[in-house]
């Protein structure tokens, strides 16, 4: 199949860290992050109080398997290159995913992530380890929450109130059948008491919406907007009460191909989103489910089905590219203009990097700093984490 971009044998070579100006966008400066891992993948973008960046992703052979864990890299200030990676979680037993950094109020700071058995997203859990120094050294591993099939991706938000809201979302598990996403749901996580207690709010009417990604605008009023497992459109709904209660799921006018979202409001008011400009009417391509390559020992049978459930089927395999970032002026009810970060033919229909199989710009992360650069980091390739730096000229 032609493609065009990077060749994917090219791609580990260029894995030093090193940020350097991209001669073809003015503004804008691009790194690939250096890892130990023959896959890298969801990466998300969080400052530590003293104003070191830090980006955190899952690596390991394949996405699902039990060598999966979650490396942290650190970019210090003024810095022209990212840190060596750190591994932050270590369960040979478990895939270990998604993970994400919380700066506390208090001053703490929280890694978050995923754990789960070989595929099976309805069994995972979320665990989570603390850091008192800043974010220099984490404490043992706890269990954040225990309720099987919870899923973490986008940051924790603090409201009007000081209650933690951590976006989550439910794999559902159907009896006799193997986790594929037919019947997730979001919800929300709230602690008001520093997280050493959780309540779950669900949000109504989100069958097929998740990575629920919180963003306050002005009044006290949320939005949230979500990846759609039925490959369609980026979906958003309302909060009026700091997080307590939502309104359904709604369409925007963004597509979306069953993959993650992330979106924040800028220092100026504009809400900008990354994102893959597509969907599944832009493309025939399918497979049967996120994990439908792991076989023998990480996968375990199915129980034997029971009565079929007529449902709609979540959608894989669009192509997750182009990678774009779309902007926002009416608090997320209209994204009239988008650019393309990256571009090619974003082939997902295999998650095999051994064989430098999958072409995707997927799973993207954005986060403003104080000078109004906005930072963006993102699958490549499903080899690397890729981080693209633009100044406020080039967002345009």
């Amino acid at each position: 199949m032609a493609f065009t971009g990077l060749q994917p044998d090219a791609v580990p070579g260029l894995m030093t860290g090193e940020i350097v100006p991209n001669p073809a966008h003015s503004g804008r400066s691009d790194a690939y992050l250096s890892s130990p891992c023959i896959q890298n993948h969801a990466a998300n973008l969080a400052f530590l109080p003293d104003g070191t960046l830090t980006c955190v992703w899952f690596g390991g052979t394949m996405e699902g398997m039990g060598d999966i864990s979650i490396y942290m890299s650190r970019l210090a200030p003024g810095s022209a290159r990212w840190s060596q990676p750190e591994k932050m979680s270590d369960d040979p037993a478990k895939s270990e995913q998604n993970p994400l950094i919380f700066s506390a109020p208090d001053g703490n700071v929280w890694l978050l992530y995923t754990s789960q058995t070989s595929g099976n997203q309805d069994g995972s859990i979320v665990k989570c380890r603390i850091s008192e120094d800043g974010g220099k050294t984490f404490g043992a591993v706890n269990v954040l929450c225990d309720l099987p099939g919870t899923f973490v991706r986008q940051p924790i938000t603090v409201n009007g109130k000081g209650a933690w809201l951590l976006p989550i979302f439910r794999c559902v598990g159907l009896p006799g059948e193997r986790w594929t996403g037919d019947a997730d749901t979001a919800g929300v996580l709230i602690s008001r008491d520093g997280g050493r207690s959780w309540a779950m709010v669900a949000v109504p009417d989100s069958l097929g919406a998740v990575h629920m990604n919180i963003v306050p605008i002005e009044g006290g009023h949320l939005v949230a907007f979500y990846r759609n497992r039925f490959s369609e459109s980026v979906l958003s709904s309302h909060s009026r009460d700091g997080g307590e209660s939502w309104s359904a799921p709604q369409p925007t006018n963004l597509p979306n191909n069953n993959s993650s979202i992330q979106a924040t409001r800028l220092n100026n008011g504009v809400i900008a989103m990354v994102y893959n400009h597509s969907n599944a009417l832009t493309s025939d391509a399918r497979r049967l489910s996120l994990y439908d390559e792991i076989e023998g020992d990480e996968a375990d049978a199915p129980a034997a089905p029971v009565k079929a459930v007529e449902r709609r089927k979540a959608i894989w395999g669009v192509p997750r590219a182009p990678l774009s970032l779309a902007f926002s002026t009416d608090d997320g009810a209209s994204f009239p203009r988008h650019i393309d970060l990256d571009t090619g033919d974003g082939y997902c229909l295999s998650n095999n990097s051994k064989e430098a199989l999958n072409r995707e710009f997927s799973y993207p992360s954005i986060i403003e700093g104080p000078d109004g650069t906005v930072h963006v980091a993102y699958t490549y390739y499903r080899r690397a984490i890729k981080y693209v730096r633009l100044t406020p000229q080039a967002l345009g």
